[in-house]
C-alpha cells in the first residue's frame, strides 16, 4: 500500500504507508508501568525487613554493652573487635563448630547414599508395591520432626545414642530421605532407556551402571540435596536440644542457646557469638544457590 505526493505534477514521489510489522514494533514498546516500579519498592521493603535483623546482630558484636544500652539502633562507635577476638580465641566455639560439621557432614553422605539407592529403585524397576513405597516417602513430607520428637527421644535412649552426635545423626538422615527421594526420582527416570540398554550391551553390570552413568547425569539432583542436607542439619536446633545434654557435644545452634544462657549479662558478646555462628550457613548457601534453584528446576521438569 502506497501514498501519493503530487505537488508537482512533473515529479511525483511515491512514499510506502507504515506496514503490519512497524505498527507492531511500535505497539510492542510500552512505557515503564507504575505497577513495576510498585513491585520493585515491595520486594526492596521484604529485603530490607530481611536483611535489617542480620545486620544489627552482626554490627551489634562490634559494640560495647554501654553503647546498646546508652543507643539499642544506632551503628558502632568506636568499633569494638573485642568481642569477637573473645569468641573466636575461646575453645568452646570451635568445638561446637567441629561437632556442627560433623553432625553435617556425615547427615549429608548417608541422605545422598540411601536417597540415591532407594530413588534408583523406584525409579528404574518394575515391581508390585513401587506406587505405594513413592507414596509413602512422599507422605513423609507431611510429618515433620516436631511431631515425632518424644518418639525419637525414647528410641534414641533405648538404643543408647543420648549425648552422642549419632543420636542426633540418625534421625536427620531419615527425615532427610523424603525430601531427597521426591527430588531425585524425576531426574533417574529421565534417564534414557537406550543408554542403559547400550551399556548393558557392552558389559557393563547393574551395579557398574549405577556408579558410571546413573551418579554423574543425576549430579545435579545429587548436589541440590546434599546442599538441603547439610544446612538443615547445620540449623538443625530441636533434635540436638533433645538428645544432648553434655556441652562438649553441643552444635553451634545448641551452643548459641548455651552461651546466651551463660553471658546474658554480656550482649555484645552474644551477639558476636551468634553473628559468628549463622555466618557459615549464610556463606554456604549463597555460594551454591544457583545449584539449588538448578536441581529444583531439573526435578520439576523431569
Amino acid at each position: 500500500m502506497t501514498a501519493t505526493i503530487a505537488s508537482n505534477p512533473a515529479s511525483r514521489t511515491t512514499v510506502a504507508a507504515p506496514g503490519p510489522a512497524r505498527r507492531r514494533r511500535s505497539k510492542g514498546k510500552a512505557p515503564l508501568q507504575g505497577g513495576n516500579v510498585l513491585v520493585y519498592f515491595v520486594a526492596l521493603v521484604v529485603i530490607a525487613l530481611m536483611l535489617a535483623p542480620v545486620a544489627y546482630i552482626i554490627f551489634g558484636g562490634f559494640r560495647t554493652n554501654s553503647q546498646i544500652t546508652v543507643d539499642p539502633a544506632g551503628l558502632p562507635s568506636p568499633w569494638n573487635v573485642q568481642n569477637y577476638l573473645d569468641v573466636l580465641t575461646g575453645g568452646v566455639f570451635w568445638n561446637q563448630v567441629l561437632n556442627s560439621t560433623i553432625a553435617a557432614v556425615v547427615t549429608t553422605l548417608g541422605v545422598v547414599a540411601l536417597g540415591l539407592m532407594a530413588s534408583y529403585v523406584i525409579a528404574r524397576y518394575e515391581f508390585r508395591g513401587r506406587g505405594v513405597m513413592y507414596s509413602v516417602f512422599a507422605a513423609g513430607l507431611m510429618f515433620p520432626m516436631t511431631v515425632a520428637i518424644t518418639p525419637l527421644y525414647i528410641v534414641v535412649k533405648n538404643i543408647g545414642l543420648m549425648n552422642s552426635l549419632g543420636g542426633v545423626i540418625l534421625p536427620q538422615i531419615a527425615f532427610a530421605l523424603p525430601t531427597t527421594i521426591i527430588i531425585l526420582v524425576p531426574f533417574l527416570r529421565a534417564i534414557p532407556r537406550e543408554i542403559e540398554e547400550a551399556a548393558f550391551i557392552d558389559g557393563c553390570s547393574r551395579l557398574g551402571f549405577f556408579w558410571r552413568m546413573v551418579v554423574r547425569l543425576a549430579m545435579p539432583g545429587v548436589i541440590t540435596v546434599g546442599i538441603l542436607a547439610f544446612i538443615a542439619s547445620w540449623n538443625s536446633y530441636l533434635l540436638p536440644l533433645f538428645i544432648l545434654n553434655n556441652e562438649a557435644t553441643f552444635t553451634l545452634p545448641l551452643g548459641v542457646q548455651a552461651f546466651s544462657s551463660q553471658y546474658s549479662v554480656d550482649t555484645a558478646k552474644v551477639l558476636a557469638f551468634t553473628s559468628l555462628s549463622m555466618i557459615p550457613a549464610l556463606v554456604f548457601f549463597s555460594l551454591f544457590e544457583r545449584r539449588i534453584v538448578g536441581g529444583l528446576t531439573g526435578a520439576v521438569k523431569g
